[in-house]
């Protein structure tokens, strides 16, 4: 893994999601739009921010560092893929 200096594109709502992992039964989530610096049609990214991460709050046009784990899995014979932020930091 890798840190990324990325712009945020997008920022969702917090909201809460059950997790076993956790202690209290829920985990707080943020879906955010990162893309690459560059020019308009660098690669972009749609990763899920959890925990502590979540509840910060990011605006469009922030530039962050960040470490992205990228996972696949599969369900119902269906390939899925996850790109979850490991850290966030506002530069």
């Amino acid at each position: 893994m890798e840190a990324r200096i990325l712009r945020v594109v997008k920022c969702g709502e917090c909201f809460t999601v059950k997790s076993e992992k956790s202690e209290n039964g829920v985990l707080n989530k943020r879906t955010l739009v990162l893309q690459e610096l560059g020019g308009k049609y660098e690669p972009t990214y749609v990763v899920s921010a959890l925990g502590n991460l979540a509840t910060l709050q990011y605006n469009e046009g922030d530039i962050v560092i960040t470490t992205l784990k990228f996972q696949a899995r599969e369900y119902n014979g269906q390939v899925f893929m996850d790109i979850v932020a490991l850290e966030l930091i506002k530069k």
